[in-house]
């Protein structure tokens, strides 16, 4: 009772106070100051405390796949943490598991600023920032500074792209730069899941490994590593749906898991947006305008490949019901970051709220037995 009534408090307090001083700050300006508060104040007690407030937890949403125990389903994806460096506030918001990166073998400095530009009316964010990353090295000595209870409890996923610059550009840099990663990764055994990101759209030489003759390349080098934990792949969300299939197909015969539907929206043609964007703001979207393409994605995955993989849904993911419909699709997890920025950090737990009330609802006793139920019928939402 305590914890709704925060929850409802907290959710009027940034909507009327908090996001309009935020909304009026660069969205660039918002995101790094945000780390460096969280960094510096995530291991006091008395600030531990109060994201817990907004954390909600219940038996039902709980499961476990692929060997991982996941407390609810909801988790923070790839790009808002990108060097890992705010784990325990994403713990204590209440986050099932969480996707650190996309981390690369280099560092790099991304792209040139701006990286984002906000579209309120839209519920979406234009992103540009072009993989900036500490590299591995720097990132692995940082995560062996948490306690190895941090991750047992919630799921590291992390995120592994190719480092941003023309040294890569080619398929065999591009491949040696991926491996190299993977392979320091596997070694220090830090995280739980890796998820290899071939569909970021804002890196030099855009996207080579979308094409399936390149990604087999990829996949076969890194079934070489043999990695100790479970790999998922995550797929562009612009391509037609025989072509994203070919992708699965060449996915399939290779040691990958599963995989997350999906990256941003480059086709500005198809975000149907409520306001102007301007022709210099470079960049693809996230949030709202990724919802619909990314669960029907979802949707026709299940249909095809439910016996061969296990589905993260990312896209446009602002309520239970939005997070709900992508289970329903066949996603056994989701994730989410634009949505956090809109409705602000009590939003995972009125998530994970919304989602027990549709269980029960709908006379699902477990989060699992509604995974991909609107691929065969109708019932509920």
């Amino acid at each position: 009772m305590i914890k709704r009534v925060v929850r409802r408090t907290t959710k009027q307090v940034y909507k009327h106070a908090i996001k309009p001083v935020l909304f009026k700050q660069h969205p660039d300006n918002v995101h790094k100051h945000l780390i460096k508060v969280a960094k510096h104040t995530q291991r006091i007690p008395a600030v531990k405390r109060l994201p817990k407030l907004w954390a909600y937890q219940a038996p039902c949403l709980e499961q476990t796949i692929l060997g991982l125990h996941f407390k609810n389903p909801v988790g923070l994806a790839a790009g808002f943490d990108k060097d890992i460096e705010m784990a325990p506030t994403i713990k204590n918001v209440g986050f099932g598991w969480m996707t650190g990166g996309s981390v690369t073998a280099q560092p790099c400095r991304g792209n040139p600023k701006p990286w984002f530009y906000r579209l309120p009316q839209s519920k979406s964010l234009v992103v540009h920032a072009g993989l900036p990353s500490d590299g591995i090295v720097a990132i692995l000595q940082h995560l062996a500074t948490y306690p190895a209870s941090l991750f047992t409890s919630m799921p590291l996923a992390v995120s592994v792209a190719k480092t941003n610059s023309k040294e890569t550009a080619l398929d065999e840099q591009g491949i040696t730069d991926y491996c190299e990663s993977l392979r320091l990764l596997n070694i220090q055994n830090h995280c739980q899941l890796y998820e290899i990101n071939i569909s970021c759209p804002n890196a030099f030489g855009g996207e080579p490994f979308t094409d399936p003759e390149r990604l087999e390349k990829l996949l076969a080098a890194i079934d070489s590593l043999k990695l100790h934990s479970p790999v998922f792949l995550k797929m562009p969300i612009d391509k037609p749906w025989l072509e994203f299939r070919e992708l699965l197909q060449v996915a399939s015969e290779h040691n990958i898991q599963g995989v997350t539907i999906g990256n941003l929206l480059k086709d500005r043609s198809a975000a149907h947006l409520s306001e102007p964007l301007p022709d210099e703001i470079q960049g693809s979207l996230s949030g709202k305008p990724t919802r619909q393409i990314s669960t029907e994605l979802i949707r026709q995955t299940y249909r095809e490949f439910s016996d061969r993989f296990v589905i993260i849904g990312v896209g446009g993911i602002f309520s239970a019901h939005d997070a709900y419909k992508k289970i329903r699709a066949g996603a056994s997890l989701v994730a989410l970051i634009t949505g956090m920025i809109f409705e602000g950090p009590q939003l995972i737990g009125e998530i994970n709220a919304g989602l027990e009330s549709y269980l029960k609802r709908d006379g699902f006793g477990n989060i699992h037995e509604a995974v991909g139920v609107d691929t065969h019928d109708k019932k509920g939402v």
